[in-house]
Formats: C-alpha cells, sequence, structure tokens
C-alpha cells in the first residue's frame, strides 16, 4: 500500500471556467434583446414626435366670420294683383271675373309691364254660405304676379288698373329689389373678408402670434333687404291720379366664413 494518498484529478479548464458554446449563446441572446430594445425605443420616440407634429398643426389655424354690407338703389318692382267677383251662379261669377281681369291685364300691359312679366299665381272658384249651410252664391278670384322695371311708371300702372277692375280689385306684397346684384355683391363679399382679416389679426395679436395665408373660405348665402307692402285701401278709392311709389334702398349683405393659417 502506497503512503500517499492518491489526489483527484484536476477538472479540466473549460470545466472550471464554463462552455464556450454556453458564453457564445448567452452573448447572441443579449444582442439580440438589445436590438429589440433599441427598436422599440426608436419606434417610440418616431410615433411621439408624430402625434408631436398632428396637435401642433391642428392649433395652427384660426377660424373668424365676417360679414360685409352694401346699399344699392332697387330698380324692379313686384307685387300681385287680382279681381274677386261674386255672383248668383259659379259661371256667372267667373264670366263676370273674366272680363274684369282682362281689363286689368290690358291697363297694365298699356303702362310698361310686359307680358312676360305677368303670371297667374291663384284662380278659384267657391260657393259662399250663411250661418245655415245654404249656398248664398259663388265667388270667383284670379290673381297675377306682376314685376315692372319701370318704376317711374308703377303707380301709375297700379292706379290704372285698379280703375279698370273696380272695387272687386285686390292688390297685395308690393316688393322692391335690384334686378343684378353682380356688382353690390362683389363689393360685399370683398368688405366681408377684409372684416374677417381685421378680426383673425386681433384675435392673433392677442395670442402673441400672427395671421398668415387663407386656408379655406366659405361663403355664406346673401340676404337682401325686404320690400314695403302698400295696404289695398290706398287703391279703393280712385281719388289719386297716380299711386305713389317710392323704392327707397336696398341693403345687401354676405358672411364668410375664413380660416387662416398662424405663423409658428
Amino acid at each position: 500500500m502506497s503512503d500517499h494518498l492518491e489526489q483527484p484529478a484536476a477538472a479540466p479548464d473549460h470545466e472550471r471556467h464554463g462552455s464556450p458554446q454556453w458564453k457564445s449563446t448567452s452573448f447572441v441572446t443579449r444582442m439580440v434583446f438589445l436590438i429589440i430594445f433599441v427598436i422599440v425605443i426608436a419606434a417610440v420616440a418616431f410615433l411621439g414626435e408624430t402625434l408631436g407634429h398632428t396637435s401642433s398643426s391642428s392649433t395652427d389655424t384660426i377660424t373668424v366670420t365676417g360679414s360685409g354690407t352694401v346699399t344699392g338703389t332697387p330698380n324692379t318692382m313686384s307685387f300681385q294683383m287680382g279681381v274677386q267677383t261674386t255672383a248668383a251662379s259659379a259661371n256667372a261669377a267667373l264670366s263676370e271675373n273674366n272680363v274684369k281681369t282682362a281689363a286689368l291685364e290690358a291697363s297694365l300691359l298699356k303702362n310698361g309691364v310686359t307680358k312676360k312679366n305677368l303670371q297667374t299665381s291663384d284662380l278659384n272658384i267657391y260657393a259662399n254660405t250663411n250661418s245655415n249651410g245654404t249656398i248664398t252664391g259663388f265667388t270667383a278670384s284670379d290673381d297675377l304676379n306682376v314685376t315692372t322695371h319701370q318704376l317711374s311708371k308703377a303707380g301709375a300702372a297700379i292706379d290704372a288698373a285698379a280703375q279698370s277692375a273696380g272695387n272687386g280689385v285686390q292688390l297685395s306684397g308690393v316688393t322692391f329689389s335690384i334686378s343684378n346684384q353682380s356688382k353690390y355683391l362683389a363689393s360685399a363679399r370683398a368688405r366681408a373678408i377684409q372684416n374677417a382679416h381685421t378680426e383673425a389679426s386681433q384675435i392673433a395679436k392677442g395670442g402673441s402670434t400672427t395671421v398668415g395665408s387663407i386656408v379655406k373660405v366659405t361663403d355664406e348665402e346673401n340676404t337682401g333687404s325686404s320690400g314695403i307692402v302698400y295696404p289695398f285701401t290706398q287703391f279703393a278709392s280712385g281719388a289719386a291720379k297716380s299711386v305713389p311709389v317710392q323704392a327707397g334702398s336696398q341693403s345687401i349683405s354676405v358672411q364668410v366664413e375664413v380660416v387662416y393659417s398662424l405663423a409658428s
């Protein structure tokens, strides 16, 4: 038996310090994780940058409303005129109405109204009854829409027409208008845009910025002032030789909605 105990054999170097193959696998795993982490960070940063630009661009505009008004002199007059007749029978009421309406039309045509500006708007025949429901007669009515561009003759035309139809004449809805509003609308729009720019500049100045170029303009519907209406009693007596007609003035207004860009 040997005097010395046999020592166990030393472990190989690769067993003491770890397998090279394991080290290689661990390194690759760490590198893949690092690359994925970098990609995720870059994507988040890009998304944040994109959302930031989108949010700021939505606040880089200002929307205001501007209005402009101009005044012109009407050159067109429109009104409704007709005849109402009553008789014992429907046929008699209509026959009488036809005669008076024809006289009314002839008078209007003689005093400056053209045939294309005469249009039948309402024609009715109806029975009249008493409190017991018994028919006491019939009424026929015929109304015309009339337009004239000769305002200097309009009063005389109305008076003559009323005289021709007699007490059964009816008149309503006298209005005035401007037949060609193009130049007035152009001027009103220019004023509306100017007023919109002034308002936008004032608001932008309060926000320490300035107004840029126009992004969008929406032209709202334009409006005009309504005409006047004469009561029927002015024409019933026939005392005046010509009905006084005053066209006055008419306002034409335009409203626009304007979107402006703002300086960054």
